[in-house]
């Protein structure tokens, strides 16, 4: 059983392995997606077109350059941070704060995957 226990939680997810994490990085799917494969949400990869639904970059669209499972942050090109001596640098986002606008599907495993029903 899981602990309710807040502190716990965060340390299980922050202790998880990578096949746990890959879990963590999901985000829901916009509504012509979603009726399209029948599914809310699917993984998130280098090359998909999200949309950021939180935040101060709320409504940005971009694509996925970088996924980072240690951290479990996602870098969108066109959002990034300035730092106080000028210099631009990517500003990570956790996938729960986008919406999946298209998907990347070069890869035919990922088509197997969305292919399959709930």
């Amino acid at each position: 059983m899981v602990s309710k226990q807040p502190r716990k939680q965060r340390k299980a997810r922050y202790d998880a392995p990578l096949h746990i994490r890959q879990k963590y990085m999901r985000a829901p799917l916009s509504k012509e997606l979603r009726s399209k494969y029948g599914r809310r949400s699917a993984g998130v990869i280098v090359g998909d077109t999200v949309e950021v639904a939180r935040g101060d970059h709320a409504g940005t669209k971009g694509e996925v350059e970088q996924v980072s499972l240690k951290d479990g942050t996602l870098v969108i090109e066109g959002i990034v941070s300035t730092k106080s001596d000028g210099t631009e640098m990517p500003r990570p986002i956790y996938p729960s704060n986008v919406v999946i606008t298209s998907l990347e599907l070069k890869d035919k495993k990922r088509k197997l995957i969305l292919s399959r029903s709930r």
